[in-house]
């Protein structure tokens, strides 16, 4: 769980449903039909929840969580053997049905974990009826936290998304999910907000916000409208106390939808992607242009060969529309991108020395978290091994060295302050074996190993085998770093 204080928000263990459904509009147990709900008492605001939380509860899963994650390193004086402590972490959330053959909304953090949100181990599913099951992690979606489970089971209730643009400021909602722990929990209250930027970001920072209670282990539970149906996906709140406070926020469904079905295909959701680094002008930026306040946003960065490249746009510019969208902290460029379909030509308005210029962009398509991650690769971080560096070579390079590494790009060099010709692979994780122990760091690119120059993990570890088979206990690294020329350092091979 990751809390919010001050004006920082917190993902939640919280969750979305939808309408229940088994065969007929809206019936499951039984409740009221979808008029007769509407009926409940005058003016829409019923004199109870109880007919509604009877009908939608069954939809409504318990999802636990199990994972082994690395959380030291120990090392035997005697034999100079190193070994991963690990340690098994336990977790959980809510979800809901969205199909009667075992289809399961939640969010992503629900089901991820360790250093790098990799999928938990294992995943355990407990219907309203005490029932468990194993579940299958369909597919899973960090960039709109939306995750899609599967259980082998048939004939069960399940629920309808609809889109929240029908709703109202004001409207009544329940949640039903797994706060803290205490199963089957109803929580109600109003929309406050729709469409609410909170800062996040990128292509789905608009929220429904609501004051019913959400708190951790709602997480990717359903927000119901008074007809049961789901309208939003709990995620997150703000609070200074790590615990409700009234400022709770869910995943509009019509943002969750085309995620799910592009998740049931095994295909990963297409988002538009310029290729800048961006940040929002500031009063005094404004005040030296003469622009007007919360309008446009700077360009810090460009990255090469992509849309914004090829389209002209300069590290310095101001960018005031795009696709004759107004730029402004509620309809942040970042999310009029990334909601517009990769390969449109798009106008851009920009300023460019304080004189205006138009601009046309034929949008990319965004690339893989873990691929952006890298373009941002930050030498001064700390990081720790994870299950995804164990591939074959990964884990030789690990194993012997003490160290992982990935692939040297035009950004990472960048980043790192080298020029384009430089080949090699990058530390990510210096560890704390025989490679950190001659001075190696994170961000350190390893040129050649033994004098044969590199370009992949593949070739390193090669190098590694070919010196353990000639029955060598060390390795001649070359080394690379920021302003000095290659160094050559010796490292001892872990047995």
């Amino acid at each position: 769980m990751r809390y919010a204080y001050a004006v920082t928000t917190a993902l939640l263990m919280a969750g979305g449903t939808v309408a229940l459904v088994n065969g007929n509009p809206v019936t499951a147990q039984t409740g009221l039909s979808v008029s007769e709900q509407a009926n409940l008492a005058p003016g829409g605001a019923p004199s109870s929840f109880a007919d509604l939380a009877a009908q939608l509860q069954p939809a409504v899963v318990n999802i636990a969580t199990r994972q082994k994650v690395q959380v030291a390193t120990s090392f035997n004086p005697m034999t100079g053997e190193r070994r991963p402590v690990t340690q098994e972490q336990a977790s959980g959330g809510s979800g809901f049905l969205i199909s009667s053959d075992g289809y399961i909304v939640t969010n992503n953090h629900v089901v991820a974990g360790g250093p790098t949100g990799d999928a938990v181990d294992r995943v355990t599913v407990t219907l309203f009826d005490g029932k468990e099951y194993q579940a299958e992690i369909v597919g899973r979606d960090p960039s709109s936290d939306i995750a899609l489970l599967k259980i082998r089971a048939s004939g069960l209730p399940f629920v309808k998304m609809v889109e929240s643009q029908k709703s109202r400021v004001g409207d009544w909602v329940i949640a039903i999910g797994n706060p803290l722990g205490l199963g089957n929990t109803v929580t109600a209250g109003i929309i406050s907000a729709l469409q609410r930027n909170i800062g996040a970001g990128g292509a789905y920072d608009r929220f429904i916000q609501t004051d019913t209670a959400i708190n951790p282990g709602n997480s990717g539970g359903p927000l119901f409208n008074l007809k049961g149906e789901v309208v939003g996906i709990n995620n997150r709140l703000i609070s200074p106390v790590g615990a409700n406070i009234g400022v709770g926020f869910a995943i509009p469904a019509e943002e969750a939808i085309p995620v799910i079905e592009s998740l049931k295909k095994g295909v990963r959701p297409e988002r538009g992607y310029l290729g800048i680094s961006i940040t929002p002008v500031s009063e005094d930026l404004a005040d030296a242009l003469g622009l007007e306040k919360n309008r446009g946003e700077f360009v810090a960065r460009i990255v090469a060969g992509e849309a914004a490249d090829k389209a002209g746009l300069k590290e310095g510019d101001i960018v005031l529309r795009v696709n004759d969208r107004e730029v402004t902290p509620e309809e942040t460029l970042s999310y009029i991108v990334a909601n517009i379909k990769p390969g449109t030509r798009i106008p851009l308005d920009i300023l460019r020395e304080g004189k205006p210029m138009k601009l046309t962009a034929t949008v990319g398509a965004r690339p893989p978290e873990e691929k952006l991650a890298q373009r941002n690769f930050n030498p001064e971080e700390n990081k720790d091994f994870d299950k995804q560096t164990d591939t074959p070579d990964s884990k030789v390079i690990r194993d012997a060295l003490g160290l992982s590494v990935i692939p040297l790009d035009a950004e990472i060099a960048r980043a790192l302050g080298l020029t384009a010709d430089v080949k090699g692979v990058v530390i990510d994780v210096p560890g704390s074996g025989t490679g950190a122990q001659v001075g190696l760091r994170r961000g350190d690119v390893i040129v050649s190993a033994n004098y044969r120059d590199l370009n992949s993990a593949a070739a390193l570890a090669a190098a590694v085998r070919d010196a353990q088979t000639a029955g060598r206990g060390a390795i001649l690294l070359g080394v690379k770093r920021r302003g000095a020329a290659t160094q050559y350092v010796t490292v001892r091979l872990d047995k």
